[in-house]
């Protein structure tokens, strides 16, 4: 008898659970805390964690606020049974995020990725105009801001990949716009003094959304991979919202940068290649692996916070199972093949 896929709420509480590195830095922090932003795929595990961490350091008086638009209500009581308090808000609307109440540590992952393309208006509202909101009214806290490493240019395969000393790139609309982001943050860092972190992320991954799902789901329907990217990092997403709260202990001002993700260069063709291994089925390949491709060079953060908890062949693993048991997906590809920077 095949094992079961794990349900929404099984797999929040997989990835919300929290590292010792997590429960170290919310002990060492005053104040309460807030995820900006909270209704997308990485802010729920971020809240989520955030209640458990402060729950196992001893501090249940401390507050996680989890905003959002909550265009789905269940969103919003699914948090609060976690311990996080919801509030409804619309970060473009200057008076609402007015009524936001101040507190310490905010982790900013408010944006727009997917539907660039066709909407890149509300693209550059969503990833400049309401992070100036944000900064102005959170001045006096440390912030955390979600970016990307998109906002590199493409690197060599050969190399270590891009360090946060190389140059950006304005590689299609979203990775500009995701520039301005960082731009807009780091004025009000310089003009009032706020201490922030730039995390630049490559590739979270989980069971229902990531490269790994797209691959994984590909090669079970026997539908083709495109390797033409080449190579990839990726970090598990439990890891990299546990990074995201210890970077509010090495926010600065200037505004730090730092590049999350795993340590490894990864083959598209190897991750297809593992998981035709576990299906019995052969990869459909298309496309011919590029010389260049957006990798990170995450030694720096490696340095500060350790390895990530799990490896890639424990993920693949983790992926097929759910993937092959019918689990659950997002149904949101990554277009982790796409070298337009068009999304």
């Amino acid at each position: 008898m095949s094992t079961p896929p794990l349900n929404d709420e099984q797999i929040e509480a997989l990835l919300s659970e929290p590292t010792p590195g997590a429960i170290a830095t919310v002990q060492a922090l005053e104040g309460d805390f807030m995820v900006l932003g909270v209704g997308g795929k990485m802010g729920t595990t971020t809240a989520l964690m955030l209640r458990r961490a402060l729950d196992a350091a001893g501090k249940r008086d401390n507050k996680v606020y989890g905003v959002s638009r909550f265009s789905r209500p269940e969103a919003a009581e699914a948090l609060r049974r976690g311990g996080v308090e919801p509030i409804s808000c619309d970060l473009a609307d200057a008076a609402q995020v007015a009524r936001l109440p101040r507190v310490a540590n905010v982790e900013y992952l408010a944006g727009q990725k997917f539907g660039t393309d066709s909407a890149p208006g509300e693209t550059w509202i969503q990833n400049t105009i309401v992070p100036s909101l944000v900064a102005e009214h959170f001045k006096a806290s440390r912030i955390v801001v979600f970016s990307t490493g998109c906002v590199y240019p493409f690197v060599s395969v050969d190399g270590p990949g891009a360090n946060e000393t190389t140059p950006v790139a304005f590689l299609g609309e979203y990775a500009s716009t995701c520039v301005g982001r960082e731009r807009v943050f780091g004025h009000f860092a310089q003009k009032h003094g706020t201490r922030q972190l730039m995390y630049r992320l490559n590739y979270a991954v989980e069971l229902r959304y990531g490269v790994l799902v797209d691959v994984g789901t590909a090669v079970l329907r026997g539908t083709p991979v495109d390797i033409t990217m080449g190579a990839f990092n990726l970090i598990w997403q439990g890891d990299a919202c546990a990074r995201a709260i210890q970077c509010l202990e090495h926010t600065a001002n200037p505004p730090k940068i730092l590049n999350v993700t795993g340590a490894e260069k990864i083959s598209i063709r190897l991750v297809a290649e593992k998981f035709s291994a576990i299906f019995g089925k052969a990869p459909v390949l298309k496309g011919t692996p590029a010389k260049e491709a957006w990798l990170a060079d995450a030694s720096d953060s490696i340095r500060l916070f350790g390895p990530p908890t799990k490896t890639l062949d424990e993920l693949i693993a983790l992926v097929a199972q759910h993937v092959s048991a019918g689990g659950r997906l997002l149904g949101k590809p990554t277009h982790f093949e796409a070298r337009d920077g068009k999304f």
